[in-house]
């Protein structure tokens, strides 16, 4: 009988542990869960009452120092303004103790025509060079030296003087792209008197004053745009930066109603379609009458394709290479440029059709045949699982794929016979062809130049800003490849002014500047319709290029 007690309780001490062997791992997993989630909740609630604009990472890109305790960190927040760098524990202390920057000086007598530098301590940028001894700053292991956050201007500790504490900042390489905070405080002062006259009003000592304003779409292309947004707001005014997810172009141009007439900027960082989107919101502001406002247009491209950046000398892709301040400087010194807008209408077959005709703004190109269904393909494909197409090398090889397939396929075989082209009013004998393709700039299809073709053979200049179209037709999707490669020329169709189609018969693939569709009989006018000032920037060009600006 003692025996199979103790056994019992043998058995029941057995239970009991592995109770506690199951249990206790579970209860230390959920309070560590319960304490995170907590931590996290604390942490949104200061994100989102603080005037900085934080953001949280569990591993910093570079050595990083506490800006409250010193201690060496791995992960905290940083603020993508100012540049704060704080360990998770020391948020709330930082958040108090330090401002950000201000996007407006509140002043209280008078409007200020000048602001006290603004520093910061620790955490400087590397190669870094001290404003006072011209010696390398940050080179030490630990929380030391200054930077200021508007002119980017860096001093030792033992450099640090009074004298520095309260000098002007003079914003630095800067100074003619960003919007001091004290012309603001003076716009807004003039508003609240009811005086309009604001190209009265230019911060002391800019004589070519030129504020940029940057509009980044974060959806584009490589999903660069978030990166970028956080760069911008670093060396230059806050108010100047919008995330085009948030906030759109016509909303974000309105600041250029509070700047000199004619000296604004604009960098649209995104793919053509992007830019297509601001030269429509720009458009509106000439319909509003805010003319004299207008902005110049410059382009980092991050979307597939950005074949209008590429005819402008921007490049065919951004993916990070060029530091954003180089990409600041080349603003600065782009030249101003004009680009041709046109008009799509697009006007279905029938006696009782009694729909509005569609109505397209066209940069780039209109194209029927080929390569609109391989657009038409590539985005229903997107549509369906947008995740997967996140990578400009992943769009670019499913467009490879469908581009294959309609090799063997020859889905628009026979287009000479179900359509009519007229140039300038003049009909067109067409060849055997698959797509009709309708040109305004140097590039199509991702970096080709589609007019030249080879180059061995005379042809009109292509321009795109001489109010011409150049038309041109393709054998199929091999040919496309093969003038791709510089292997074929185009057949060349001619340039005109304004340029007529009429589908007479089955419905084919059509896309303006990559917004594709299908599209049953119909007739397709393209005419002029306003001009777009955009900037170049001849630091990008190609032999191609020159010889095609020469003229």
């Amino acid at each position: 009988g003692s025996g199979d007690a103790s056994w019992a309780v043998a058995d029941w001490r057995l239970a009991v542990w592995t109770l506690c062997s199951v249990l206790l791992p579970v209860l230390i997993t959920a309070w560590c869960s319960f304490q995170r989630s907590r931590r996290q909740l604390l942490i949104r609630d200061i994100f989102r009452k603080s005037k900085h604009d934080w953001h949280y990472t569990d591993l910093f890109g570079q050595p990083s120092y506490c800006c409250v305790c010193a201690q060496h960190i791995l992960r905290g927040a940083f603020c993508g303004c100012c540049g704060l760098r704080v360990s998770e524990g020391c948020l709330k202390k930082a958040d108090q103790r330090f401002l950000c920057k201000e996007i407006m000086m509140r002043g209280t007598g008078g409007a200020p025509s000048s602001m006290p530098h603004h520093w910061i301590r620790g955490n400087v940028p590397l190669c870094s060079c001290c404003m006072v001894c011209k010696q390398q700053c940050g080179t030490q292991p630990k929380l030391c030296d200054y930077r200021c956050v508007w002119c980017q201007y860096t001093v030792h500790d033992e450099c640090m003087m009074d004298s520095l504490r309260t000098e002007d900042c003079t914003f630095g390489e800067f100074r003619d792209l960003i919007i001091p905070p004290y012309y603001l405080s003076t716009i807004n002062q003039m508003r609240k008197e009811k005086r309009t006259s604001y190209e009265k009003v230019v911060p002391y000592g800019r004589k070519h004053w030129t504020p940029v304003i940057v509009l980044a779409n974060t959806r584009s292309g490589n999903n660069m745009g978030e990166t970028l947004l956080g760069e911008f707001k670093m060396l230059l005014n806050p108010v100047q930066v919008f995330d085009l997810s948030k906030i759109t172009p016509a909303k974000a141009l309105q600041l250029c109603t509070l700047l000199p007439c004619n000296a604004v900027r604009v960098l649209v960082c995104g793919g053509d379609g992007t830019v297509g989107w601001v030269l429509d919101a720009i458009d509106e502001m000439k319909i509003k009458g805010q003319e004299r406002y207008i902005p110049q247009v410059a382009i980092l491209p991050l979307g597939t394709g950005n074949d209008l950046s590429n005819t402008l000398g921007w490049g065919a892709g951004y993916a990070g290479e060029v530091p954003v301040e180089q990409i600041l400087r080349n603003v600065m010194e782009a030249d101003g440029i004009k680009l041709d807008r046109w008009k799509v209408q697009v006007t279905n077959k029938g006696y009782y059709n009694l729909r509005k005709p569609k109505v397209f703004t066209m940069n780039n190109y209109f194209s029927i045949g080929p390569d609109a269904l391989m657009a038409l393909n590539f985005h229903a494909h997107r549509e369906k699982t947008p995740s997967l197409f996140s990578s400009r090398i992943i769009n670019k090889a499913v467009y490879f794929f469908y581009g294959t397939k309609d090799c063997l396929v020859q889905e628009c075989k026979d287009l000479n016979k179900k359509v009519e082209l007229e140039l300038d009013g003049e009909r067109i004998e067409l060849p055997n062809l698959e797509g009709i393709i309708v040109l305004n700039i140097g590039y199509w299809g991702g970096g080709c130049r589609l007019w030249e073709g080879m180059g061995d053979e005379p042809y009109p200049l292509a321009r795109h800003d001489d109010g011409l179209l150049e038309v041109v037709g393709v054998h199929g999707s091999f040919h496309c490849a093969q003038i791709q490669v510089k292997l074929a020329n185009p057949v060349r169709l001619g340039q005109a002014h304004t340029v007529r189609l009429i589908l007479k018969s089955s419905k084919m693939p059509m896309q303006v500047d990559g917004e594709p569709w299908a599209q049953g009989p119909c007739t397709v006018t393209i005419t002029h319709k306003t001009h777009a000032l955009m900037l170049y920037h001849s630091g990008e060009q190609t032999d191609d290029d020159a010889s095609s600006l020469s003229e």
